[in-house]
């Protein structure tokens, strides 16, 4: 039965993690902008969900080029004769090219920019994190909790690397998703964590990061206090001691992170970095160790 839920918890990573490219490529574009609705060729990104699932680069993109059929050279022919009395020709000029470049043929592929490029990463992440959760978890009621939100967690944490940002459209619909199903697991029998603790958790955890937000909106994003209150759910679950060691390991890998792109003198100490996928990190391990102990 271990086995079958591992290989079924791999094949739903596999699955939702092949998704996670179109998305993040989509979502990740500066506050002011709209969501990036057409690849980088033009093309409209269309499928289920208004093109918001699908593979990471669109049918066009990913066709193979059309051959162009080969123009038969001209025959030769013979020079003519000169005419002597005929006015010598005036070599024509040749016009100035544009500088402007070539617009893409539609259907033709083009080289993939780094935000839209096939990304092994991702879909890799999400299945040894699912893989982690369920081995850890087992059959319980909450581990279909944690294979739900483990794409939408992976996925954010791509978007904040990529661009410092947080979506509202992901981070408060995994608040609310985290509440419902685990309120769902708290019904169930077999489970090992409590729904109450997980809401009182959320709270919790979202007050902190609203705190740290207030006395420095520079180095907290308000994006972060919202994605607090999912993870501070997910966190609470398993009691207060989980919270706080999930909690506490985000900020710790957050400054490991940040220390070591100082000596490697690859940013100063006033640089920003993404707290996204840190803060995740430290919920995933968080959640581990809870449901092992569980």
């Amino acid at each position: 039965m271990d086995a079958v839920l591992l290989a079924l918890a791999a094949v739903w990573g596999a699955v939702t993690g092949l998704l996670i490219p179109r998305a993040a490529y989509r979502f990740a574009v500066e506050p002011e902008e709209p969501w990036r609705t057409a690849c980088p060729a033009g093309h409209p990104l269309t499928g289920p969900a208004r093109g918001w699932l699908g593979p990471a680069r669109c049918t066009p993109c990913a066709a193979p080029a059309a051959r162009v059929p080969d123009t038969p050279a001209p025959e030769s022919q013979a020079p003519k004769t000169p005419d002597p009395h005929a006015p010598a020709p005036v070599p024509e000029t040749p016009a100035p090219q544009s500088r402007a470049p070539a617009a893409p043929v539609p259907g033709t592929p083009v080289p993939a920019t780094s935000a839209y490029a096939p990304n092994t990463l991702a879909p890799l992440v999400t299945v040894l994190a699912c893989v982690a959760l369920a081995a850890a978890t087992g059959a319980r009621p909450e581990l279909v909790g944690w294979l739900a939100l483990a794409p939408v967690a992976v996925l954010l944490a791509v978007v904040d690397r990529r661009v410092h940002r947080l979506p509202d459209p992901l981070t408060l619909p995994l608040a609310a998703a985290a509440v419902l199903l685990l309120g769902g697991a708290a019904l169930l029998p077999g489970h090992a964590g409590s729904w109450t603790s997980g809401l009182l958790g959320g709270l919790a955890l979202g007050g902190f990061y609203l705190v740290l937000f207030l006395i420095n909106p520079n180095g907290m994003g308000f994006g972060d206090v919202k994605l607090a209150l999912a993870l501070g759910v997910v966190l609470g679950w398993y009691g207060w001691t989980v919270l706080f060691l999930g909690g506490f390991a985000g900020f710790l890998f957050g400054a490991a992170y940040g220390l070591a792109l100082v000596l490697l003198r690859r940013a100063g100490r006033r640089t920003g970095i993404p707290f996204g996928p840190f803060m995740i990190a430290g919920a995933l391990t968080g959640v581990l160790l809870g449901a092992l102990a569980g």
